[in-house]
Parts: C-alpha cells; sequence; structure tokens
C-alpha cells in the first residue's frame, strides 16, 4: 500500500484535493478526525486536565477544542510552549490511530492511502509517506476560505504562523497541486497524478 501525504498552507485546499483521490479510489486518513479522537482519549484529557483544568472543557465534560485553541495558538513564546506541550501529548496517539486505519484499509484491498494532515512535516509523518504533495492556493483566498469557515484574521494568522514555512512545505514534496484556479482545474491535476500512480 502506499501513502500519500498531502501537505499545504491554512485552507489551501488539502482536504478538498484528499476528496478528490478518494473519490478516484484512494483510502483517507484524515489527521482532524484523528486528533478529534485524541483528545478524547481518557489519558490525553486527564494530562490537559492537570496542565489547563477546567476551563478548556465544556459543559459535555469533553475537551472544547476553540478554548483549547485560544491556549495553544496564543501569540509568542507562552502559546508556543504549550503547542508543544500538546503535540507530545496528541501526535504519538495519532500516529497510532493513522496505523490502525491504514491496516483496515490494507485488509480492504485499497493500494494507495491519503493521509491529509496540516502538520504532516511538524509532526514527522512525512516519514510514514512514499510521497508527498503540496497543495498551493495565493495567501488572499487562502484567507478568504478561512473567513467563510467562520475564522477571523487572528485565528487565519495564528495557525498559519504556527506552521512551518510554506517554502519549506514546497520543498519537500514530489507533487505541486495549484489551488488557486476553478475546482475542475484542480481537479484535472489530482486526475493527472492519480494515473501517474498507477502507471
Amino acid at each position: 500500500m502506499r501513502i500519500i501525504g498531502i501537505t499545504g498552507g491554512v485552507a489551501s485546499g488539502k482536504s478538498t484535493v484528499a476528496r478528490l483521490l478518494e473519490k478516484l479510489g484512494a483510502g483517507v486518513l484524515d489527521a482532524d478526525r484523528a486528533g478529534h479522537e485524541a483528545l478524547r482519549l481518557p489519558q490525553v484529557e486527564a494530562a490537559a486536565r492537570r496542565r489547563w483544568g477546567e476551563k478548556i472543557f465544556g459543559p459535555d465534560g469533553r475537551i472544547d477544542r476553540s478554548s483549547l485553541a485560544r491556549i495553544v495558538f496564543a501569540p509568542g513564546p507562552e502559546g508556543r510552549k504549550e503547542r508543544l506541550f500538546l503535540e507530545q501529548l496528541t501526535h504519538p496517539e495519532i500516529a497510532r490511530l493513522f496505523r490502525l486505519q491504514a491496516d483496515v484499509l490494507e485488509k480492504m484491498g485499497v493500494k494507495v492511502v491519503v493521509l491529509d494532515a496540516p502538520l504532516l512535516l511538524e509532526a514527522g509523518w512525512k516519514d510514514l509517506c512514499d510521497k508527498i504533495v503540496f497543495v498551493e492556493a495565493p495567501w488572499e483566498a487562502r484567507l478568504s476560505r478561512a473567513l467563510a469557515r467562520g475564522w477571523d484574521k487572528e485565528d487565519f494568522d495564528a495557525r498559519d504562523g504556527a506552521q512551518e514555512s510554506l517554502q519549506h512545505k514546497r520543498e519537500c514534496a514530489d507533487v505541486i497541486i495549484d489551488n488557486s484556479g476553478s475546482p475542475e482545474r484542480t481537479q484535472a491535476q489530482v486526475e493527472r497524478f492519480w494515473a501517474s500512480l498507477l502507471r
């Protein structure tokens, strides 16, 4: 089974590219979903409670991701320190969930799996991948998409600033998908990439 890692800037269209590959027959390992699952693990909840107290827990007794995001994406060294703690807490669990998902997909006969993970490089998950795809989109388009998701510019800047530079992500990629044009143009590039995988 081949694993394709997808990286790019915040709101560049990584999930769009992953969905297009899924329609063509790839399995998808979704880092956001695995991240949600990791935050619900009893040992992660207990460690988060010790670190940040009850203020990050919602009425349902689960970690409230927006409350947690305000802490770990806070500007300056304090935010970086808290984000590092969270990553050390959750990344090993997310990687374990990826392996479980990949095993299930492999048993189902899936030949290509897409790893859709915003922190693919930062978490060291690129080592799991046979190829890396960089999804490119201009800053203005990415900001516009983030605002449409209900973020404000400060959220966008904080999350964008917390990731590896776009230049570094681009340099680590084997393939670049330009997602600045029409959906049809993006789809055509994805289909060409898919065909190259099957050759």
